[in-house]
């Protein structure tokens, strides 16, 4: 089935078709790229123009560019343009217009990933859903997820996310959404926002580009729901807030048991009691956030109240492994993967988790299992960074850990705050820590990775994999 003709195309970017095409997907990369792809050309790190020769190789059907590359034939399938990226959002904007599928976006400090995989498995439930690989969700991730976006799609859930100021509204008013959610408003970014109200004043930019009549799902238990309550009277969106404090989704109790999250809410008359694949009580209050949207929708809650539990984190967002080092024993630690993104407030629900855990005893080298945190520096916190890493010593979860490793400058300071007994190793970088995994955990630990992708802790997980093999989750 063709997702873009030579003629569509065109007529999105006022390009110039050298020859009739008819492209199935959209990529950016030829890593990934499959035949019958349209090539965008985009500028990043290297320059996509580089690589079309090569992607019409591997069987693109034609390439969006500015210009014919050098080494690319005369009768090579091109779509012409002044400027790639504006190009992509025009594809983007008409991809919008030609669909009559019902669109969330979702935007947050923390869980947009999350929230957004979530729905797409509820949402797939119900209907033919599109949404984003991967977390695409800046200036061009916007436009390529809604590129690819088929016409025929009954629902679409857009990430939507921000380094800086003025981000937000271009691309929720290129997404027109009809249903807008906030999922929490929280320390990140602040190198770039002078506080945390700063911060809500952009996410709430969120509903900038909301369809007629369209509905705002926000957070209600956040110290900043009044901003983006307050954009939302000011637009004259209708409002949809869920929480604990939630006056439409209430979240009754949450129970961390084990490998599962039992989460009782409610909305009106109707009672939710319901379970997550997953521990984490931050996921748990995003569940009743998509329960949410979901109903504003126009979907059913009830059904995706059910159909929820087959969601898990996507790698290195919370994601729970166990990883055999023994099959003769069957000895085995437990490992919580969650080294894509840190900031305070996603670290202290990680370390709830861990510290609702339960070790195994009796098996490795120390007998007692330990809970065990190997935490990275948190990035882009701004002028306080130094004092939120101390602050996270008083956590009452990360007291309850066995043992505490630290990567990074930053993170030094955690340490040393940290009681001699429960003071593992520091390492300035994640590499020094990597060939020291087998002295870090042991048999029967639970382990937790946590940390800004720039520490790159992703490091010292694919080192703890690599003591042992893994066994699905499911098992």
């Amino acid at each position: 089935m063709s997702l873009w003709t030579s003629a569509d195309a065109a007529a999105a970017t006022g390009g110039d078709s050298t020859t009739v095409w008819n492209a199935k997907g959209v990529s950016i990369d030829t890593r990934t790229l499959q035949p019958g792809d349209l090539f965008v050309a985009l500028k990043d790190v290297r320059d996509g123009h580089d690589f079309v020769a090569q992607a019409l190789e591997k069987g693109a059907a034609a390439a969006l560019v500015s210009h014919r590359p050098l080494g690319v034939p005369e009768n090579a399938p091109l779509l012409i343009v002044p400027d790639v990226l504006s190009a992509l959002g025009d594809l983007g904007r008409a991809a919008r217009a030609r669909t009559t599928a019902r669109i969330a976006a979702i935007t947050g400090s923390v869980g947009k990933t999350s929230v957004k995989e979530m729905l797409r498995t509820v949402l797939s439930k119900q209907g033919k859903c599109h949404a984003a690989e991967a977390s695409y969700n800046n200036h061009w991730g916007v436009p390529l997820t809604l590129a690819r976006m088929p016409a025929d799609a009954d629902y679409a859930v857009i990430e939507i996310g921000m380094s800086n100021p003025g981000e937000i509204t271009p691309l929720s008013q290129m997404a027109q959404p009809h249903v807008a959610m906030v999922t929490t408003v929280a320390a990140a970014h602040l190198a770039s926002f002078e506080s945390l109200a700063a911060i809500a004043v952009e996410k709430a930019c969120i509903m900038d580009g909301l369809q007629p009549r369209g509905m705002a799902v926000l957070n209600a238990d956040i110290e900043t729901t009044q901003i983006l309550q307050d954009h939302a009277a000011e637009m004259g969106v209708k409002t949809t807030l869920f929480g604990k404090n939630g006056r439409d989704w209430t979240v009754k109790d949450v129970r961390l048991s084990g490998d599962v999250t039992i989460i009782n809410a409610s909305h009106g008359d109707q009672h939710y009691l319901f379970k997550l694949s997953v521990p984490g009580r931050h996921f748990a209050m995003n569940a009743v956030g998509v329960l949410a949207v979901t109903d504003a929708l126009g979907a059913d809650p009830v059904a995706a109240s059910l159909d929820i539990a087959g969601w898990i984190p996507p790698a290195g967002r919370g994601t729970r492994e166990i990883i055999v080092t023994d099959d003769a024993s069957e000895e085995s630690l437990e490992l919580l993967d969650d080294a894509f993104n840190a900031n305070p407030t996603s670290l202290a629900a990680s370390l709830e988790v861990l510290a609702a855990a339960t070790p195994a005893n009796n098996v490795g080298r120390i007998i007692k299992g330990r809970k065990v945190a190997i935490l990275g520096d948190m990035l882009e916190l701004g002028t306080n960074e130094v004092q939120m890493h101390r602050d996270m010593a008083a956590n009452t979860h990360l007291q309850q850990a066995d043992l505490v490793h630290c990567v990074g400058p930053l993170m030094r300071h955690l340490w040393e705050d940290l009681p001699e007994g429960q003071r593992g190793r520091w390492a300035e970088t994640a590499p020094e820590l990597v060939g020291q995994a087998p002295r870090l955990v042991d048999a029967g630990d639970v382990v937790l990775v946590k940390g800004s992708k720039g520490s790159k802790v992703s490091l010292i997980v694919d080192a703890i994999r690599k003591l042992g093999h893994r066994r699905p989750q499911e098992e």
